[in-house]
C-alpha cells in the first residue's frame, strides 16, 4: 500500500463531503455486525465510532439499489451488515486468521480492503420486519457453503435449497444492477468501481 496515500479518520466522514451515513436512506435498513458480539472474533470492533458510511459514489449506487428491489419486491428493503471498515479494524481481522485457513476470506491490510475506503457493502435481504431471508449460510460463514462460485455445485450436492439461491439471486441482481460487483466466496460482499483504482487514488480510512 502505498505509505503516502491520503487518510480520514472515521470519526471525520460525517465532516467530509465525499462521505454519506446511511442511517435513513430509504429501502435500507443498518445492522453493523462488527459493532456488536455477534461476529467472527466475538466482540464489538467499532464502538465508540459510528462506520455506517460509504462514499458518495458507492451509497448513490446502494440507493439505486434499494430503489431497483421497491420495484421489484416492495416487502423486502436491504440490510447493511458492514460499510466503511477502519484500517486498524481490517489489521485486527489479518492477525486474527493470518496463516489459518480463513485468510482467504480477508484482504491483507497492506494492500487494502476496499471497506476501508468506503467503497464496499457487506448485506443481506430482510422484510420490513427485519427478519432476514435465508441465505443457506448467515454473514460471515466461512464455509464453502457461502461461496457463490460453488452454488450450482451445492445445490447438486443437497447442501443450498432452490429457495435460498433465489434469495441469493435476488440480491445479486440488485446489486449488480446499480453497478456493484460480487465476489466469488461471500454472497453478502459486494464492491463498487474499479478495485484497483479505488486502492491506488481514494482515501484510506482510518
Amino acid at each position: 500500500m502505498n505509505l503516502t496515500r491520503e487518510t480520514v479518520a472515521i470519526d471525520a466522514l460525517g465532516r467530509d463531503g465525499r462521505y454519506r451515513h446511511l442511517r435513513g436512506m430509504p429501502g435500507v435498513q443498518v445492522d453493523l455486525r462488527y459493532a456488536g458480539p455477534h461476529n467472527l472474533l466475538g466482540r464489538d470492533l467499532y464502538s465508540p465510532h459510528d462506520c455506517a458510511w460509504l462514499h458518495v459514489q458507492a451509497a448513490a449506487a446502494l440507493e439505486q439499489a434499494a430503489r431497483a428491489l421497491a420495484a421489484r419486491r416492495p416487502e423486502l428493503q436491504l440490510l447493511v451488515l458492514d460499510a466503511a471498515r477502519p484500517q486498524r479494524v481490517q489489521e485486527l481481522f489479518w492477525a486474527h486468521v493470518r496463516g489459518t485457513p480463513m485468510q482467504r476470506y480477508f484482504a491483507d491490510p497492506t494492500r487494502g480492503s476496499i471497506h476501508s475506503f468506503g467503497m464496499a457493502v457487506d448485506l443481506t435481504l430482510a422484510d420490513h420486519t427485519g427478519q432476514e431471508l435465508d441465505m443457506g449460510t448467515g454473514f460471515d460463514d466461512t464455509t464453502e457453503r457461502s461461496h457463490p462460485a460453488l452454488e450450482a455445485q451445492l445445490l447438486a450436492q443437497g447442501q443450498l435449497t432452490q429457495a435460498q439461491l433465489a434469495h441469493r439471486r435476488l440480491l445479486r441482481e440488485t446489486l449488480q444492477q446499480a453497478g456493484w460487483q460480487g465476489i466469488g466466496t461471500e454472497w453478502w460482499h459486494f464492491d463498487f468501481g474499479d478495485r484497483e483504482a479505488v486502492r491506488a487514488d481514494w482515501p484510506l480510512i482510518v
